[in-house]
């Protein structure tokens, strides 16, 4: 036995790019340092039934060909006690948990279980870039995940064009659009729709079918029929349920309440979105589409392989040295470790989300470069006729069918780079 302990390492939630990096770089420091390394298969899903079967010790020669899965994370005082016990049964006294915010959370819990008896660090992993980090640090994949993605929607625009027609593509990102923006962004994408630009609020199902409807529109006004319209799947959790439920394509249970989980939002929206046009006598060809599993299981890019070796080697010499209670880190080329409890959020009690900074410069440029029904295109007397003429319909008409999309449009991009109209800054004061 190990006068030490062993470290293992357990991955939760689904794939990302970069994590058998991780698991390398921490397996070869721990290894050279005379610590044993064991895999944790499945998450937490075993070790909190208190099982020590699902284990695979880790060598140098094999740690690039290791695979995991996720396991649920739990706050059930009996399963922690169970994981912690079946860690100490296998020797372990260290742990790195490798995850998004549900594990890091579990990360938190079961130290605050083991009361000494563990060190244990998390190493953030999420393609939705949504861990609480500074602006500027993302969570490994997801850049790997952008650049898979742009290759797939820059095939796609280019098909869009030659067959004339429209494609919803739907990214992952369940509580934040970084994914979705990142992608719409730099492919140049039509338009993109996540769930921060609506401030957090309910939504009406309508207020997303129009803002489609309206892009569909003014795109026809100049003579293109075709288009793509990047959605963040968290826009789900923030349509009103009952519009929802009104759905004929999405599932319901026995008690008749939506299965938020199975709602394929684009392909409602691509239906709601043809109905929408009808009665204007338009029609669009739209092809519903997803994109994620195709870039979470991605080979990493090079600055995620070197970022995930950085983590790897890090989170493994933190634990080594005696540490423990953190997220890793790295900032500005150096680690950083964040203790555990700055990462919780003090109203909900779970760990923080990072949001997409709707009020930031990054994000008002890409809203400049969307064609999307924007405030000034209704103080543009020429362009309002050519979308009103395109619909079918009176200015007035169009107006009251449109406008208010507009009323709640963050300030546009010259108000955050701080200059008029004319591109010259104003006089200091």
């Amino acid at each position: 036995m190990n006068p030490q302990g062993k470290l293992a390492i357990l991955v939760g939630g689904g794939p990302a790019p970069g994590i058998n990096s991780v698991i390398g770089a921490a397996t070869i420091r721990s290894l050279l340092e005379g610590v044993p390394v064991l895999g944790i298969r499945d998450g937490f899903e075993w070790i909190m039934q208190g099982d020590i079967d699902h284990v695979t010790p880790l060598d140098i020669d094999d740690v690039s060909r290791i695979h995991f899965r996720g396991g649920s994370p739990t706050t059930d005082h009996h399963l922690l006690e169970n994981a912690v016990l079946a860690l100490l049964r296998l020797d372990v006294s260290q742990l790195i948990t490798i995850g998004g915010d549900d594990t890091a959370f579990s990360a938190m819990k079961l130290l605050e279980e083991a009361r000494g008896r563990l060190r244990i660090v998390h190493v953030p992993k999420t393609i939705d870039n949504d861990l609480d980090l500074p602006a500027y640090v993302d969570t490994f994949g997801f850049q790997t995940a952008r650049h898979v993605g742009v290759d797939i929607v820059k095939n796609l625009m280019v098909d869009a064009k030659t067959t004339s027609r429209w494609y919803f593509v739907t990214a992952m990102g369940r509580k934040a659009g970084h994914l979705a923006l990142g992608i719409g962004k730099s492919a140049g994408a039509t338009l993109t729709l996540i769930p921060e630009e609506f401030s957090g609020r309910r939504i009406r199902l309508k207020t997303v079918v129009d803002t489609l409807a309206g892009a569909i529109i003014k795109r026809l006004s100049h003579d293109r029929r075709d288009g793509v319209a990047i959605l963040a799947e968290g826009l789900v959790l923030s349509i009103d349920p009952a519009d929802l439920a009104q759905v004929d394509e999405v599932e319901k249970d026995a008690h008749g309440h939506v299965r938020i989980d199975e709602v394929n939002i684009s392909e409602i929206l691509k239906a709601q979105v043809r109905a929408r046009l009808k009665p204007f006598g338009l029609k669009a060809t739209i092809v519903a589409k997803s994109i994620g599993y195709e870039l979470r299981c991605a080979d990493p890019i090079p600055s995620d392989m070197e970022y995930t070796r950085d983590l790897g080697y890090c989170a493994a010499k933190y634990l080594l040295s005696g540490g423990t209670g953190v997220m890793i880190s790295m900032q500005a080329g150096n680690l950083v470790p964040i203790p555990f409890h700055k990462l919780v959020d003090p109203e909900t009690g779970r760990t923080k989300v990072r949001m997409v900074d709707t009020h930031s410069t990054r994000y008002a440029i890409a809203r400049r470069y969307m064609i999307r029904l924007r405030r000034d295109d209704f103080d543009d007397g020429h362009e309002l006729a050519k979308f009103a003429a395109t619909a079918g319909l009176s200015l007035d008409e169009f107006c009251r069918e449109f406008q208010y999309l507009v009323e709640d449009e963050p300030p546009g991009l010259v108000v955050s780079l701080g200059v008029d109209e004319a591109g010259s800054r104003p006089p200091r004061s």
